[in-house]
């Protein structure tokens, strides 16, 4: 609109807007501010063909990954203004793609920090391996919340298809790291229990990118599972089938993706110690069932492995043996998936992919 009015007064060469997109918001001081989607806009710009791209020096990093398409950054409409009228003064941005996804793979937590839970690390990695679900069942306080954020440590890393694609999905949903240009690894994301069926599919006037969304490529962790609202648990369903989830409003219809691995945790009972080998259970066999009753059966038949998390002792804390680092265990599951994929040879690429992704036979990755 500014540029608009800037150029109905004279103020502006308009020759020089002709095969150029610009984003952003003015602020009341002049400056431009980042908005979300710029790489989106970007990548629309280039289907359409449309040579150059100006966008806030806050999303410049992020449209630059779009190849064909120059972006110029700017701080102020002043910038704009100069870059219109005099051609230069501002370079392209030019951004090396697989050398920020690389810098960007990076993780501040390891297996390695884990001491004990070997069962519960080896339902981990099969589960990685095939993309399946998982639920884990254990008293407070034996590592389940642990253990669940370390599952993108071991997960194969981004292609930058997949990298450029989540990070589609974060800058829609406007949580993309400021002037951070690529998600590089893959997402987890961990909901409060009292979250609303909207904020974990998505939804709104217009709608945004939900809980289910931004897990996209990576994992949704649900932690004490039994005291979200089944209201809530029971709209997964169609994502976690799909891969998913379309919003229908009165004026638009949205499809975002969704393809994510669910993993949850809860307590065996009420009070969290029911078959602990250090505390005793005070719940009735009622009790438990009702508190187990809270998730419907066709939820947990999309949750492919239910693995117990029991308490680790003293002495497997106390043990000098070193636990396996998440290097060595991402290793194994890229071998398996090679094996998957291989399987599939004889199928397209995508296809296959997708059903490694979907845990397709992956049961015999360990046989």
């Amino acid at each position: 609109m500014a540029l608009g009015i800037l150029g109905a007064s004279g103020g502006l060469n308009k020759k020089e807007l002709q095969d150029c997109v610009f984003v952003g918001e003015l602020s009341l001081d002049g400056g431009v501010r980042g908005v979300r989607g710029a790489l989106p806009i970007a990548i629309e710009a280039r289907g359409k063909k449309i040579p150059r791209l100006v966008v806030p020096e806050l999303n410049a990093r992020e449209a630059a990954m779009v190849g064909g398409v120059e972006v110029y950054p700017v701080k102020s409409l002043l910038d704009v203004i100069r870059f219109v009228n005099t051609g230069n003064g501002i370079q392209p941005l030019k951004v090396d793609s697989d050398a920020l996804l690389t810098e960007s793979q990076h993780f501040v937590v390891d297996f390695k920090d884990v001491r004990g839970q070997h069962t519960a690390k080896r339902a981990l990695e099969v589960a990685c391996a095939g993309g399946h679900n998982i639920l884990m069942i254990g008293p407070p306080a034996s590592g389940k919340i642990m253990l669940a954020k370390r599952m993108p440590t071991i997960l194969p890393p981004f292609t930058f298809e997949e990298a450029l694609e989540t990070t589609k999905i974060h800058s829609v949903a406007g949580v993309l790291d400021a002037g951070a240009g690529l998600v590089g690894v893959r997402p987890f994301r961990s909901p409060h229990h009292t979250i609303s069926d909207a904020g974990l599919i998505g939804g709104g006037a217009v709608p945004r990118p939900g809980e289910v969304s931004l897990a996209h490529n990576g994992v949704l962790f649900l932690d004490e599972l039994p005291e979200f609202p089944r209201n809530v648990l029971e709209v997964m369903r169609q994502p976690l089938e799909d891969g998913t989830v379309c919003i229908a409003r009165a004026a638009m219809s949205l499809t975002f993706p969704a393809r994510f691995m669910l993993a949850g945790a809860m307590n065996p009972c009420p009070c969290g110690y029911f078959n602990d080998r250090s505390r005793e259970c005070h719940c009735s066999p009622l009790i438990i069932q009702r508190y187990m009753s809270k998730m419907s059966g066709p939820l947990l038949d999309r949750i492919d492995i239910h693995i117990d998390v029991p308490a680790v002792n003293y002495k497997e804390l106390r043990s000098g043996s070193e636990p396996e680092s998440s290097a060595k265990i991402r290793d194994r599951v890229i071998r398996a998936r090679e094996v998957q994929l291989t399987r599939f040879s004889s199928c397209k690429r995508e296809k296959a992919l997708l059903q490694c992704a979907n845990g397709a036979s992956s049961h015999s990755f360990f046989l």
